[in-house]
């Protein structure tokens, strides 16, 4: 038995980066299916507020397996140093990459409900931040606090960011026909989550740039909240198909952000400081 362990403890040290990101998607996966699988047995299906509930249930996936992961690889010292990086505040003007997301979605319907149609107007749905909350808090947990700084060391920056951006789009497929207002998106899930997957890898490269400059996994955390809590609260009531359009619109409108420090060498530039090597933050 004490050998099963010792052989299960040296897999997730040697393959840390891949073992994070099985753990994650077990618990988040399972949580969702524990969800949803009573109403499939009983021959209802999925409802809309099956659906929504799934996705509470999937945000310990990446939370538990960040703190797990961090025990195992980095031991005590590793998680003292994850919440320490939770509560760093000291960011300088870099709290204004936080109003990134709900200016860029705001601008986005303001201008798709100007020149397309009016059906697309910012709607005002001021509870959303309760889902923006904890999808914030406990997902960096590990996206950010755990996964990104191995991905990063290995990978560098740019790399890292772009592949854990796709990991997390793709995280969201077991409810992603329940993220936006026209939920369930029945025939056009994949375009939906093409789009959706579009926009959250180009979140992910500035939630990971306002990381390696902060060392603050908290206003990473709260980069995500106003991310999610934006696309909540200002989604308007539009079919699937226009929900699809204006959310790779806004995907465009975030990559062209990103596009302003990309062509300056900002995303090869970082801040040195004592979290993060700085040998390691240069990509090759």
């Amino acid at each position: 038995m004490a050998s099963a362990v010792r052989d299960s403890n040296s897999f997730f040290i040697r393959h840390s980066i891949l073992a994070y990101f099985l753990l994650t998607y077990a618990i988040s996966w399972m949580g969702a299916a524990a969800v949803a699988l009573p109403g499939i047995i009983r021959g209802n299906g999925v409802s809309k507020i099956t659906g929504i509930v799934m996705f509470p249930a999937m945000l310990l996936g990446p939370c538990l397996a960040g703190i797990l992961m961090t025990r195992l690889v980095d031991t005590n010292g590793g998680v003292k140093d994850l919440f320490r990086r939770m509560c760093t505040l000291s960011a300088g003007g870099w709290y204004a990459v936080l109003l990134i997301p709900p200016l860029l979605v705001l601008t986005t319907l303001w201008l798709v409900s100007r020149f397309l149609s009016p059906a697309f107007a910012p709607n005002h749905f001021y509870f959303g931040m309760l889902f923006g909350i904890p999808a914030g808090l406990l997902e960096e947990i590990g996206w950010t606090g755990y996964a990104f700084p191995k991905m990063q060391s290995r990978y560098g920056f740019s790399r890292a960011a772009i592949l854990l951006g796709m990991l997390w789009g793709a995280w969201h497929l077991p409810v992603i026909g329940y993220l936006g207002a026209a939920a369930p998106h029945n025939g056009h899930r994949l375009q939906f989550f093409l789009a959706f997957a579009f926009a959250m890898s180009a979140m992910r490269i500035l939630i990971a740039w306002l990381y390696v400059n902060t060392s603050s996994v908290l206003l990473a955390q709260l980069m995500h909240v106003t991310s999610t809590g934006a696309l909540v609260i200002f989604s308007p009531p539009v079919s699937a198909a226009q929900e699809s359009l204006w959310y790779a619109l806004y995907g465009c409108a975030l990559w062209t952000v990103i596009a302003i420090p990309a062509g300056s060498g900002q995303f090869t530039r970082y801040r040195r400081n004592r979290d993060l090597c700085p040998v390691v933050l240069l990509d090759h």
